[in-house]
């Protein structure tokens, strides 16, 4: 695990600039630094090295492949690279090995195979840039599900410099880089708490697609091509569904996990694992038991609020599998402590407020280990999350209803208030039975309204995922909102509803969220972490399971509970489904409060002129009472502080 930077093009002083925007990935790379500089092609790589696989200087970058020709510097890991090499070795090439490293492998692949075709053979996470000394061109490419961030762009016209960098606070540091805020972006961001590829906060910069390969060249604009597809593997599966006994397939999905977790296990560091004590975690963890001949390392991070607390689930399936259990119970003070942090760590707005518990886990693990295995990926390959059926099951009650009568009736809800419908629910809330209740009423009767606006079900599910349904509505100077799951939904032709819904949570939440929330919180510790699910055997083989080996019987992952069940007892599994989450409704409400009323005061909002000031502080006003979610107002103030740290550093 690495930070990687380049600039193709521009003015002189490259080996300065490279060196300056590989200081800022320092934390993704303690070990070691390099810069690669060829001043005639204007090109410079610049790396920052966390040591996993091969200690020795052999695996120091930039690297420059025995030919010459590719010089590579990379981020990430390429497990598979032990079987690339022995099929590069037996195909005659003659290659003189200098060292063990994937990195040496890769540049193997590209003379002998060409990049894309290396790609395609590679099974990691990585993101790379390959300048190709023939060619006069670079390359950037970035793993098959977005495990690694890949940033770029060129700002100023044909003539001005292409950068690229693992992280923002890497292109930042350039003197050409325009730091203006994209509006767009926001407007995404308040609707899906993290800014979606390929968009960034910055305009002008872009994510790298997961996925894809782009070639540049030096005053060209960049060509972009996918070298793998998610949505075909979704599709290809969906179409030839696997016909196996519910016993033959646990044994295929356990055979295969196998395979990926023990490639990933490998390391010339100590190694661990994070462990909650759910479905996902608890596999992981205990495949790597069955593998190891000691005990692994867990970690878990506790609340004292026993409603947030999965320490003592997890405690129980560690003493089972008999690992090696480190258990660390946060105060809110230390938990709060995190929150001055986040602006730089993230480098732009972003909204999951399970950010704060992931870097406390990751803060904890660093102290033992290097690399440590996560569970993430379950819920999207194997239907675990509750809101697939939830919005289902909406979605048949509502598409019988003719459109028009539903915009009359969204309308009809949407003229009260949200915080009179909660005034409502409270009074007569006292006249009903407590299983009947309501809380927050004007939050859902608003939301429901909504979604009943919904003309398809992929939309439906847009509006029940987001805080902000109608971005443009708090954003200030947004044209009317555009399709905004950024990829075409016709490419899920053939999939059932719930399967469009983990297909577009496998290509937009998945790498826009989940992985950005996991690879900034551990890399800010120096920590890599690696995913086993999201191995491209295990993703294609889940893809091909039929839906009822999956959702059975009202149990979500049926299939991968059954090979778990194999190696920790049903009961310390079988709960209601916890998620990461911190109390941060009560925070808001009291050791936060000051923070987040200086960052949304009225006048503030108005002079920065990014959102209307009066919406954010109507939600304001019914956090205050109870009386809306706290995602609503996390976004919001998670973009404020942002803001605050960019103009303190950019007036520094």
């Amino acid at each position: 695990m690495c930070g990687i930077a380049g600039v193709l093009g521009g003015a002189g002083g490259l080996n300065e600039t490279v060196a300056r925007m590989t200081a800022t990935l320092a934390h993704r790379g303690p070990d070691d630094e390099g810069v690669w500089v060829d001043r005639q092609a204007r090109i410079a790589l610049g790396h920052r090295r966390l040591s996993i696989i091969d200690l020795s200087p052999a695996g120091h970058q930039p690297m420059v492949s025995p030919t010459g020709r590719f010089v590579i510097t990379l981020n990430g890991e390429i497990y598979n690279y032990g079987d690339l090499r022995k099929e590069l070795e037996a195909s005659g090439h003659g290659f003189q090995w200098r060292g063990h490293s994937d990195t040496e492998v890769l540049l193997a692949g590209f003379q002998a195979w060409g990049i894309g075709q290396t790609l395609e053979r590679a099974s990691g996470m990585f993101a790379l840039g390959v300048w190709d000394k023939k060619e006069r061109a670079l390359f950037l490419a970035r793993d098959r599900l977005g495990e690694k961030p890949l940033y770029y762009g060129r700002q100023h016209g044909p003539k001005s410099p292409f950068l690229f960098g693992s992280e923002l606070k890497a292109l930042l540091s350039h003197p050409c880089f325009d730091a203006t805020v994209d509006r767009e972006a926001l407007a995404l961001f308040v609707r899906f708490l993290a800014v979606p590829a390929p968009k960034s906060i910055y305009r002008g910069i872009s994510k790298l697609m997961p996925g894809t390969l782009l070639t540049v060249r030096d005053g060209a604009e960049p060509v972009i091509e996918p070298y793998w597809s998610g949505a075909e593997v979704a599709r290809s599966g969906v179409a030839n569904r696997l016909d196996l006994s519910p016993e033959a397939a646990a044994d295929e999905l356990e055979s295969i996990l196998d395979r990926a977790i023990g490639q990933q296990m490998m390391a010339d560091v100590p190694l661990g694992a994070f462990l909650s004590g759910g479905v996902d975690s608890s596999t992981v963890v205990a495949i790597m038991q069955k593998l190891s001949a000691r005990p692994v390392k867990t970690f878990t991070v506790g609340f004292q609020e026993k409603s947030y607390d999965e320490a003592a689930h997890a405690r129980a399936v560690a003493a089972h599998l008999g690992t090696d259990h480190t258990e660390l119970y946060v105060s809110p003070a230390e938990a709060l402590d995190v929150i001055p942090a986040l602006s730089a760590m993230y480098d732009e707005p972003f909204g999951d407020s399970s950010q704060i518990p992931t870097h406390l886990i990751a803060a904890l693990a660093r102290q033992q280990v290097t690399v440590a295995l996560s569970g993430d990926g379950g819920d999207e390959l194997f239907a675990g999350y509750d809101r697939y059926l939830f919005t289902a099951g909406m979605w048949s009650r509502t598409r019988r209803i003719p459109r028009p009568l539903r915009a009359v009736v969204a309308r009809a809800l949407n003229a009260v208030p949200a915080r009179l419908w909660t005034r409502f629910g409270d009074a007569a809330g006292g006249l009903l039975p407590r299983p009947l209740r309501v809380q927050r009423l004007g939050d859902k009767v608003h939301k429901g309204a909504a979604m009943l606006r919904s003309g398809s079900h992929d939309e439906l599910y847009r509006q029940m995922l987001s805080p902000w349904p109608v971005s443009e509505e708090v954003v200030i100077g947004v044209p009317a909102e555009r399709e905004s799951l950024l990829f075409d939904s016709a490419n899920f032709e053939g999939l059932g509803g719930i399967e469009r819904m983990m297909a577009q949570d496998m290509l937009g939440y998945l790498p826009n969220d989940i992985l950005v929330k996991v690879d900034r919180a551990a890399m800010a510790v120096s920590l890599e972490t690696r995913v086993p699910l999201l191995d491209p055997e295990v993703v294609s083989f889940a893809w091909h399971l039929p839906m009822d080996m999956k959702l059975r019987g009202g149990k979500t992952k049926w299939l991968l509970r059954q090979v778990l069940y194999r190696h920790v007892p049903p009961k310390l599994i079988d709960r209601p489904k916890m998620g990461f989450a911190i109390p941060l409704d009560d925070w808001l409400r009291g050791p936060l409060r000051d923070w987040a009323e200086a960052l949304i005061e009225e006048r503030r909002l108005a002079r920065e002129g990014y959102f209307h000031p009066i919406l954010v502080r109507r939600a304001w006003d019914e956090q205050l009472n109870g009386r809306t979610n706290s995602a609503k107002l996390w976004t919001i103030l998670m973009f404020q502080s942002w803001l605050e740290s960019q103009q303190s550093c950019c007036s520094s």
